[in-house]
């Protein structure tokens, strides 16, 4: 094959590529304040939080880590953004987004929403109906968990898996991606941590198979693996009470029945006991194994191949409660292509990941070294003060003996004047 051909094979590959490779939304917020012109506020509610743009007190880059950031504790917040409208019947869904909860939090969402394109924005709320929810709650030490809802004929479906989020106060990428064969993948900073089929993971459809309603266990089944041994017989000393008398204990010499009462010694644990007598195990010549109970398919199930399927997948939004606000939303995308997901990703994330490690850690060092140094001087300050009363209580007793010595030296002079009268 020659130079042109090869080129020219090269050129229809990335045509093909680029004509299915679709990037539907991308926000990172790197225009300023024009952030606003794309995204709307929610009126539903009169005390909705409000949004600030800051890449927070430490990051990798100061600009491309410029965020939507929450900014008033016990708050709800709710804003949204608008793009062309389109399905993904046929092709991927990947929602991907960073979040970093700086302010430590301990309870509230840093998840987000895909809606129809018929949603009225300016009073979307907690009960407006959504496409997809994803992304990470977090609520004390019981739930740290992320949220893959699918919304499938009007319910809203909850994986029946438990995914752990992360609860640290760095940066993490949360990326989710949909197949059209109905299977799915959840990642975490670019690597896979979880994934299955739609089928299995949530409860869409009834169940395929159904236990068989006519079938009953046969009477006669014996399930039992170990029966009593019948020739097995209870040892005729083998009765023998729990505690006996102590026989070494002796009635106390100063014991006075008419006071006391008749003397019993105390009792104590019978050596000889030997506990509730069982016959002997043996293996059941009628068993017949566990009695399993037979299954019919399910006259309610009937396969649905679009289940992964949203036709009118046309806004994004933040849709939550915060009890402490400090999170950080960034670099949102929603993509049909699988690698140029996980490429943007490395791009924006990946690239500012590791200086915003290094100025987290200097800023913990400089906190730890502050407390440090405020501990000294508040244990110095203490001791000074120890100091400072042990001279006040020396100086106090001196001043109290020097009292004492003046008023011992004043009644010796009134005894040497009385004396000398006399």
């Amino acid at each position: 094959m020659g130079k042109m051909q090869v080129l020219g094979v090269i050129a229809v590959i990335l045509a093909v590529y680029c004509v299915h490779a679709k990037i539907y939304f991308r926000e990172e917020f790197l225009d300023g304040d024009e952030w606003r012109s794309r995204w709307v506020n929610s009126k539903h509610k009169s005390d909705y939080g409000e949004w600030k743009l800051t890449a927070g007190d430490f990051y990798g880059d100061a600009e491309k880590d410029k965020g939507l950031q929450t900014s008033q504790d016990a708050r709800f917040y709710a804003a949204s953004a608008r793009f062309d409208s389109f399905s993904n019947e046929g092709k991927p869904l990947v929602i991907q987004f960073t979040v970093k909860h700086e302010q430590k939090i301990d309870c509230g969402g840093g998840y987000v929403k895909v809606f129809p394109a018929d949603l009225e924005q300016t009073e979307m709320h907690g009960e407006s109906s959504y496409y997809i929810m994803f992304g990470p709650d977090i609520c004390g030490y019981s739930t740290k968990k992320v949220h893959v809802i699918f919304n499938y004929k009007g319910k809203n479906n909850l994986i029946k898996k438990e995914i752990k989020c992360k609860d640290d106060e760095l940066t993490h990428l949360y990326t989710l991606i949909l197949n059209p064969d109905q299977t799915y993948e959840v990642k975490i900073d670019n690597e896979k941590v979880e994934s299955g089929s739609l089928e299995d993971d949530w409860d869409f459809l009834p169940p395929k198979k159904i236990k068989d309603p006519e079938a009953k266990k046969p009477e006669d089944w014996d399930d039992r693996a170990k029966i009593d041994d019948p020739s097995d017989a209870k040892p005729e000393d083998w009765d023998k009470p729990e505690n006996i008398p102590d026989p070494d204990a002796k009635k106390p010499e100063d014991w006075d029945e008419d006071m006391d009462g008749e003397w019993e010694p105390p009792m104590i644990p019978n050596p000889e006991y030997k506990g509730e007598w069982k016959p002997k195990q043996i293996d059941n010549p009628n068993y017949k194994g566990a009695w399993v109970h037979p299954e019919i398919d399910n006259p309610e199930y009937s396969p649905d191949s679009n289940i992964y399927k949203f036709d009118n997948i046309g806004v994004l939004g933040l849709d939550l409660w915060q009890v402490k606000s400090g999170t950080i939303f960034d670099n949102f995308l929603i993509t049909d292509d699988v690698k140029e997901a996980e490429e943007i990703g490395k791009e924006t994330w990946g690239v500012t990941k590791e200086p915003e490690r290094k100025m987290k850690q200097e800023q913990d060092d400089l906190k730890r070294k502050e407390e440090e140094e405020k501990n000294k001087e508040q244990d110095t300050e203490a001791a000074d003060d120890e100091d400072e009363e042990e001279e006040e209580e020396e100086e106090e007793e001196e001043e109290t003996k020097e009292d004492t010595d003046e008023a011992l030296s004043e009644t010796d002079e009134e005894e040497g004047k009385l004396k000398d009268e006399l």
